[in-house]
């Protein structure tokens, strides 16, 4: 290697080392002629990355424990500030060689030990790739679905497979023309992608009349629809919160309970009226089965509804347990936010590993440094923030919402609610752009390098994105895609020591 005296921070190769088992073009140091990316390259990838379905729902289970919108935001973007320090770190090693993960890692790990690191690494990475293609697929069906005129099926469909294999085939398709074209895909995505987030906001705050009367309907999400509780006497209470329009009214006038009894049969109250100031319902019946509510083995079932003409929309149905005393305690609520922090820094673990199969391609440090700082934190606060906003302008404006379970915090769910064919459509198209930004860069690119560094002379760039994308198809993404929160905190503990 030999020092360029013009970018002190820059190294080239200059032996020719062809002839080494270790060595292909894929994974040789980019020359400098080639490292071009300047930091809003950087930075429109980090945005494509970032702008994501996941990204959009990252708030919502914080809020749904309780989490306030504003704490929600800051605990995503503490994380993410975190996390951007190995980001730069890792990423210094890929500007000044132009070297990527897998070829940086021998210095830690060996020639061979690094296969571990990297193959971790990629599993991971074609775990995400499978999710990002199965929600790129369902948006193409939803676009079929509505020039058809069909609902969207809840259940798996051969049509949501045949928009998963084509989905697939797209990102099968940049793949193959290598990461110039990714380059391109991630500077015309991300001025989309950012436009479209100021025009869901600015959606949610023409709808609702105000940025102010939005932000307020959070406060509603953030409690429990329902909470079953005893007093001293050990008698129990059912307290309900159904949700209100911005005018502060009950959006739902009756209620309907299902209660477990003794004999294991159910005590249905059939609908009751929701009075307008408070709802704290006494559970005081002779054929109540307190033992099995007090062990939680057993929960009351709830749906609340409102009459329309001469119908009624009637909420989804929602089990209801007896609420721990102590979960709002400061030290519950402290090891919460622990726990919500560990999993946001496990959103970008896999990357602050391989960040170097991005910056090796960077002009200069201040590129990477910048690039990453202005496109990381700032786009995954945004972005979760526009997944809050929309969800509480949806509260408000879609009179069928009626309990917080209901709220629409899939993008998915929330443009069923829509009967332009018209929006629909654009907005799905807006959603596969997002997708596949994300998909290319951050989960192909990386295992690819990965397996290619397996068997050098023998498994290319190309030929590793395929496997990537056959692993992706393997691993069932329909199935994975329930249990996010629980992946990212595993990922946390798995790559941390990696790191």
């Amino acid at each position: 290697m030999k020092q360029n005296h013009q970018h002190s921070d820059i190294v080239e190769l200059h032996e020719d080392l062809s002839g080494s088992p270790l060595y292909s073009e894929d994974l040789a140091p980019v020359p400098k002629n080639k490292r071009t990316w300047s930091k809003w390259n950087l930075a429109a990838i980090w945005v494509g990355m970032a702008v994501c379905i996941p990204t959009y729902m990252l708030a919502a289970d914080m809020i749904k424990s309780g989490v306030s919108w504003w704490i929600a935001l800051l605990i995503i973007g503490l994380a993410n500030l975190i996390i951007t320090l190995p980001m730069i770190l890792n990423g210094h090693a890929g500007v000044k060689y132009g070297i990527p993960f897998p070829v940086l890692g021998r210095a830690a790990f060996g020639t061979k030990g690094i296969h571990i690191a990297s193959i971790v690494r990629a599993i991971v990475a074609c775990g995400w790739f499978g999710i990002q293609t199965w929600i790129g697929g369902l948006a193409i069906y939803a676009i079929y679905c509505v020039l058809v005129g069909q609902a969207i099926p809840m259940e798996l469909t051969a049509g949501k497979f045949i928009s998963f294999a084509i989905f697939w085939l797209i990102n099968i398709f940049f793949v193959w023309r290598g990461t110039e074209s990714i380059r391109w895909l991630e500077e015309f995505s991300a001025p989309i992608l950012i436009l479209m987030g100021l025009a869901l906001i600015g959606w949610g705050t023409y709808q609702a009349g105000s940025f102010s009367t939005v932000l307020e309907q959070s406060k509603q999400l953030e409690k429990p629809s329902a909470v079953l509780s005893q007093n001293e006497k050990q008698d129990f209470k059912l307290d309900i919160a159904p949700l209100t329009d911005k005018n502060g009214q009950r959006k739902a006038t009756e209620f309907h309970l299902i209660i477990p009894t003794q004999t294991n049969d159910e005590l249905d109250l059939g609908w009751q009226p929701i009075p307008q100031k408070g709802l704290s319902v006494p559970l005081d019946f002779p054929q109540l089965d307190k033992k099995a509510l007090q062990n939680r083995t057993r929960a009351i079932d709830l749906e609340v509804r409102k009459a329309v003409g001469e119908s009624f929309i009637t909420s989804s149905q929602i089990k209801v347990k007896l609420s721990e005393a102590d979960a709002n305690s400061w030290k519950n609520r402290l090891w919460q936010y622990i726990l919500l922090l560990t999993a946001m820094v496990g959103f970008w673990a896999t990357m602050s590993l391989s960040i170097a199969d991005i910056t090796r391609y960077a002009a200069t440090q201040k590129d990477q440094v910048a690039g990453q700082l202005i496109g990381l934190p700032t786009t995954m606060v945004l972005y979760s923030f526009v997944g809050i906003f929309v969800t509480c302008a949806a509260v408000i404006n879609f009179d069928d919402i009626l309990l917080g379970d209901d709220a629409p915090w899939d993008p998915v769910s929330l443009l069923s609610k829509f009967e332009s064919p018209f929006v629909v459509v654009i907005a799905q198209i807006f959603m596969l752009i997002a997708t596949l930004s994300t998909n290319i860069a951050a989960n192909v690119i990386a295992p690819a390098n990965a397996f290619s560094n397996l068997m050098p002379q023998k498994i290319s760039f190309r030929m590793g994105g395929m496997i990537t994308g056959v692993i992706g198809i393997l691993i069932c993404p329909w199935a994975l895609i329930n249990y996010i929160i629980p992946i990212l905190l595993f990922i946390s503990g798995l790559l941390g020591p990696v790191l």
